[in-house]
């Protein structure tokens, strides 16, 4: 929800591949499981092609500073056609980007600096082999991961989801479009989500360079990337939400204009995604004490968690309409089912298309996840195949408000769905952040998918001794002051 590119210096982006570096995939495990047990196979991961170094084959970059060079890249096909993008070393995944490998999965770090800037967040997807992104299929299916979290502070979004890319990374598309796009999922290209994100710099294999606005944080162009989106996990310390965001569209789906939805244009509703989406967030739903930072939770965030995504379809069968996506949490050895929702005229303790209606009344927002087609839209692209995302990043957008504090600043904080979490609202700006938490980080880990029942296990352990910083920048509860 509400998803902008994390913020990244010294970098750039293209559709041909590089020539100076073999590109490296970090390994990753997945476990696939039934009622049998689980199997574990190495697959590897891929860092978006947002984050690296374009040039034009030799050492000119073609991005700089925010913009494109106007000489190598006059329209959008010239700039597929003459521009590299370059691949990373296993070093460079670590120094420059801050993600690196353990035992069961990976760590990214926040901010990370070398000789030729620094780096902010990141984003990478999960490869089923060197050229092609793993599908995943996961109606009537249940998927689990472990967090840490620890290392999160208000502000940061520790995110784990699923959107509709292409899993050539858009190649095929490039070429029946008349574009430019030789490098494919193996350099990480062809991403879209439900915001239909105007800052990705190449689309079916051409440049976004139309009307590109260097001075927009972060820069965007005229075209948007849309395609259907399943949030398993988004979070920090203090605070969760699993969201569907259905789509009308199928696949990766260039947009312009009104069918972007763009907020700028008041056209959030017109567009071809739900980008609200139906977002279940305990502290919005009315229990405050379920997700947070500490023994006094009933999920305590300072320490792993492995959480489980159940996706139920009509029948409990595989080609049933999706009814169904329900939460548990696994934690000292525990089952925790997902927090009862409390306010008043919804009830449940999962996302249905009856508790999403009813939370679209209560909260007074425009229902735009049933005029997407709820539920069963959301199954059919979960039918057709989904991409896995990790990332961690930062919001300029909305300071990440909509997540972990006081949204949107407009309506007052006792107004039904405003308060989403304990986090203030002047915490969540890239800024501070960076300043305040450079050493922040996540990890995802122990990545399991299979038959309903099969993969809850584990989480629990460890966590950081002391808070330190990193129990700073939430509200009081019931005094309007901080700490």
């Amino acid at each position: 929800m509400w998803r902008v590119l994390a913020g990244v210096a010294a970098c750039a982006w293209a559709q041909q591949p590089g020539v100076h570096v073999e590109e490296f995939h970090p390994s990753m495990p997945l476990w696939t499981c039934d009622d049998s047990g689980c199997s574990k196979s190495m697959q590897s991961i891929v860092l978006d092609a947002n984050w690296r170094w374009l040039h034009n084959g030799q050492y000119t970059n073609c991005y700089k500073d925010g913009d494109f060079d106007s000489s190598l890249c006059p329209d959008p096909l010239a700039c597929a056609e003459n521009c590299h993008l370059e691949g990373n070393s296993e070093k460079q995944y670590k120094s420059t980007y801050g993600i690196t490998t353990t035992d069961n999965g990976i760590k990214m770090n926040f901010v990370t600096t070398d000789k030729y800037g620094s780096n902010f967040g990141s984003r990478v997807y999960m490869m089923d082999g060197p050229d092609k992104y793993k599908i995943f299929k996961l109606k009537n299916r249940e998927f689990s991961l472990t967090v840490d979290m620890f290392y999160m502070p208000c502000g940061l979004n520790g995110a784990v989801y699923f959107v509709e890319m292409d899993a050539d990374g858009g190649k095929a598309n490039a070429r029946a479009s008349g574009g430019v796009n030789n490098a494919g999922a193996k350099y990480g290209t062809g991403y879209c989500d439900a915001q239909c994100p105007h800052d990705m710099k190449f689309m079916e294999g051409k440049a976004n360079v139309l009307s590109w606005n260097a001075s927009h944080n972060p820069p965007i162009g005229k075209w948007g990337a849309c395609c259907a989106e399943m949030d398993i996990w988004e979070a920090n310390s203090r605070a969760t939400a699993y969201t569907p965001h259905p789509c009308s569209i199928t696949g990766t789906y260039v947009c312009e204009g009104t069918e972007c939805g763009d907020n700028s244009k008041d056209e959030r509703y017109e567009g071809v995604c739900d980008k609200d989406g139906c977002d279940f967030n305990s502290w919005r739903l009315g229990d405050p004490d379920f997700y947070g930072r500490g023994k006094d939770f009933t999920v305590n965030a300072r320490k792993k968690i492995t959480v489980v995504t159940q996706f139920i379809t009509e029948g409990n069968t595989d080609d049933g309409d999706l009814i169904d996506i329900r939460r548990f949490y696994v934690q000292d050895g525990k089952v925790i089912p997902n927090s009862n929702i409390s306010i008043a005229g919804v009830t449940g303790n999962s996302i249905t298309d009856q508790v999403c209606a009813d939370m679209k009344e209560a909260f007074g927002d425009v229902d735009d996840y049933t005029r997407k087609g709820g539920l069963k839209a959301m199954g059919e692209a979960l039918d057709r195949g989904m991409v896995l995302v990790m990332s961690l990043w930062d919001d300029a957008e909305a300071n990440m408000l909509w997540l972990d504090s006081k949204y949107p600043l407009d309506k007052e904080p006792t107004e039904p769905g405003v308060d989403r979490g304990p986090c203030r609202t002047d915490t969540g700006k890239p800024s501070y952040l960076r300043e305040k938490f450079p050493d922040a980080r996540v990890r995802y880990g122990k990545i399991k998918v299979g038959t309903i029942g099969s993969t809850m296990l584990g989480g629990g352990e460890g966590g950081g001794a002391d808070d330190g910083k990193w129990d700073d920048n939430r509200r009081l509860r019931g005094f309007d002051g901080y700490i």
